[in-house]
């Protein structure tokens, strides 16, 4: 008999770019009370989404450090059970960047699932917080290069997203829609910033269609801007398919908890997409990924990526609770998960 062939081995060459495998919702909070109870559901539901503890905006001026600090210490306590929570830094200008840096990198270094960069101009200011990054890490003998993410929110960074999403040290790039908007000084309207325009708005749609672009092109993750309207559910939901299915996102900022169901359904594929997915991997894995029929319609490597990529979708979309996968496909292609 043929040995079966993963499709991880199968279907990528072994130098292709291909984006890290991020759960598809970003959870923000900087409040001590919030950012405990997001550990506690990213505890209940399992790691189906991230968790940032914001030191940008989260912290009160002037208490930088001691914020830093608090966030250390829930990185390393035992709420973070899946290593999935990261920090979002201030600006790589800000007078305590430096400080922060060196303080979290330092203490819990060894767990971040990566340190978000806000506000770069392009792409001088992400590798001058990079390299502080960096520096703090061999200062403290950190053993792993801790990810990077960054966020597009200003002209230069737009005007350089090529280059942002091709640097090595970049895991992901955000789109930050309200200081985007802001930087137009009134030339983009406010409503812009709303759930409904947001989608509508030319120039705030280029923003979030290069970005997308730019990540695909360099095998990174696109992550998607926050939605205000926190208390409308089917808002939040709308906006979550038009990013996944319109805009090529792969992942998306909540910044309230009752926006990461909404966003994670969203973000997964449908009952029928798994479906069809199941059969036509299973199939092309026997046919020893070998052009095949299925359904009277033609499937060779081509197709059997993307359907091998919904499967990963779902695999990362199932909450503890519930898995999308059943178990005999699970133990097939996910048992190293």
């Amino acid at each position: 008999m043929t040995e079966l062939v993963h499709p991880r081995q199968a279907l990528f060459d072994p130098d292709e770019l291909v984006a890290p495998a991020l759960p598809v919702c970003d959870h923000y909070s900087g409040v001590e009370a919030r950012m405990r109870k997001s550990l506690a559901l990213q505890a209940e539901l399992g790691p189906i989404f991230d968790v940032t503890l914001d030191g940008e905006d989260g912290a009160p001026v002037g208490g930088e450090l001691e914020h830093a600090e608090l966030m250390a210490e829930l990185v390393a306590g035992p709420d973070n059970r899946y290593g999935r929570v990261g920090i979002r830094l201030q600006a790589v200008d800000h007078p305590r960047f430096e400080q922060v840096a060196d303080l979290v990198v330092g203490r819990v270094g060894a767990r971040l699932a990566y340190l978000m960069l806000p506000k770069p101009r392009g792409l001088a200011d992400f590798e001058r917080a990079a390299a502080v990054v960096d520096e703090a890490s061999r200062r403290h003998g950190l053993a792993r290069t801790i990810p990077l993410h960054a966020m597009v929110e200003t002209h230069g960074a737009l005007r350089e997203v090529q280059a942002l999403a091709a640097h090595p040290r970049v895991e992901s790039l955000s789109f930050g829609l309200m200081d985007f908007v802001s930087a137009h000084r009134g030339a983009i309207p406010q409503s812009a910033m709303g759930v409904e325009g947001q989608f509508e708005h030319p120039l705030v749609l280029r923003a979030k269609l290069e970005i997308a672009a730019a990540c695909h092109g360099w095998g990174k993750v696109p992550s998607h801007c926050v939605v205000t309207e926190f208390k409308d559910g089917k808002a939040i939901a709308a906006a979550a398919e038009k990013a996944a299915r319109r805009l090529g996102y792969t992942r998306m900022w909540s910044i309230h908890p009752s926006q990461i169901r909404p966003i994670v359904d969203a973000f997964a594929p449908t009952t029928a997409e798994v479906d069809q997915a199941i059969e036509i991997v299973f199939a092309a894995q026997a046919a020893g990924w070998a052009p095949i029929r299925h359904r009277d319609t033609l499937h060779d490597r081509a197709s059997y990526r993307y359907f091998w990529q919904v499967l990963e979708r779902a695999h990362q979309t199932s909450a503890r609770d519930g898995a999308q996968l059943p178990a005999e496909v699970r133990r097939a292609f996910f048992a190293d998960a």
